[in-house]
């Protein structure tokens, strides 16, 4: 049995009457607006952490650089060049994860537009940028400790 076009139109008027249709749309554009707000905090977090990175590292070759000049011994010699791989891993660490942030920031924001759920990703940005700052600690420790 199908509806006669009079009835679906009642309908669809009473949905649009119904409040509670109208509160779950609400609800809805706010909870996207929630998350564009709380990808617009994350983001400059990224950045910040990122920045700060990149501040150690040049810091680091800065000091040992400074270290190796008051007291050119084959030691300090060897702890600026350590230091220098250190602070460019650091710096180039600092770089992929300013752009993998904006990427998905932007990706983020792309999928709120079309109405889709944002996705979580198998394996974050955070996981990731963890793993490779142990493996740069890791590797630069080595380095530090002459390869032993």
């Amino acid at each position: 049995m199908s509806d006669t076009p009079d009835e679906r139109g009642s309908q669809v008027d009473a949905q649009r009457a119904d409040p509670s249709t109208r509160l779950a749309k609400d609800r809805t554009s706010f909870a996207k607006f929630r998350t564009q707000l709380s990808l617009e905090r994350t983001t400059p977090a990224w950045i910040r952490t990122a920045l700060t990175m990149a501040t150690f590292g040049f810091g680091t070759v800065g000091f040992f650089g400074s270290l190796r000049a008051a007291s050119p011994t084959p030691e300090s010699i060897q702890l600026h060049a350590s230091a220098i791989r250190f602070g460019m891993a650091l710096i180039v660490l600092a770089v992929a994860a300013t752009l993998l942030s904006g990427i998905t920031h932007w990706r983020a924001l792309r999928r709120l537009r079309r109405d889709e759920a944002p996705v979580l990703s198998r394996w974050p940005l955070s996981v990731t940028l963890a793993v490779l700052l142990a493996i740069v600690g890791l590797v630069s420790l080595w380095d530090l400790l002459g390869g032993a």
